[in-house]
């Protein structure tokens, strides 16, 4: 009898990865590796979740898959989700790369389900106008500050509201 991987802790990975919360997100990456077989392809599973912690904890590489999409857009998110389904039966692949890339297909699925409350990073020496970000006056920096101020602290707030089990339950389908 093997093992399965168990998705209810895969899911509660994918959420506090996305939240950026590194530290939790570790613990239950510790605890699927106790509860998961280590064979082939769930070794692989296993060390994309483990990419996708340490892609997310170095979010300045430029080259990196997940700095380069966007996990609001939906559409993008289900053209993801099938190539990695595609690549995860494709036969010719090891089961550790199936294992890889399944792990990849499951977190699309997941992103696009979630709803993402992300925060504006913006230079508090810069004041948006419309879709420009311009070089602020003086006076208008202070301004900026306030509002850059607000809105990161009402995105925190967003990201800190810890999911219900049922909603952990309902991803895992």
């Amino acid at each position: 009898m093997t093992k399965t991987i168990p998705k209810v802790f895969v899911t509660r990975f994918f959420q506090l990865v996305t939240a950026r919360q590194f530290a939790e997100a570790e613990r239950i990456l510790e605890r699927l590796k106790q509860k998961m077989q280590m064979n082939e392809r769930n070794r692989g599973y296993f060390q994309a979740l483990y990419g996708m912690l340490l892609a997310q904890r170095n979010n300045d590489d430029r080259y990196a898959f997940l700095s380069n999409m966007n996990p609001k857009d939906k559409k993008e998110l289900r053209s993801y989700r099938r190539e990695f389904q595609r690549q995860s039966e494709y036969r010719l692949h090891a089961d550790y790369d199936r294992g890889f890339f399944s792990a990849w297909a499951d977190y699309m699925r997941i992103l696009s389900k979630l709803e993402l409350p992300l925060a504006p990073v913006l230079n508090k020496n810069y004041v948006e106008k419309g879709t420009e970000i311009e070089e602020a006056e003086p006076e208008k920096k202070e301004e900026a500050k306030e509002s850059l101020d607000e809105k990161t602290k009402e995105a925190e707030s967003v990201q800190r509201t810890e999911p219900r089990q049922s909603t952990l339950f309902d991803f895992s389908k």
